[in-house]
């Protein structure tokens, strides 16, 4: 039990020196993670299109 609590009162002490990100960051990041995701997405289907008509094209008659 006393090792619990050490570890609890420990752990309390360490989250108190984290650097928190502020509002206006969180919003940042979050928009910025979005958009990489949907060029990302973007990127990925026009490769499956491509390579899908290729195929259907060419090995496909």
């Amino acid at each position: 039990m006393n090792k619990l609590f050490t570890f609890l009162l420990e752990a309390k002490a360490e989250l108190a020196r984290v650097n928190w990100p502020t509002k206006k960051q969180i919003i940042r990041y979050t928009v910025l993670v979005i958009i990489i995701s949907l060029v990302v997405a973007l990127f990925l289907g026009s490769l499956d299109f491509v390579f899908s008509s290729l195929v259907e094209k060419y090995l496909i008659k």
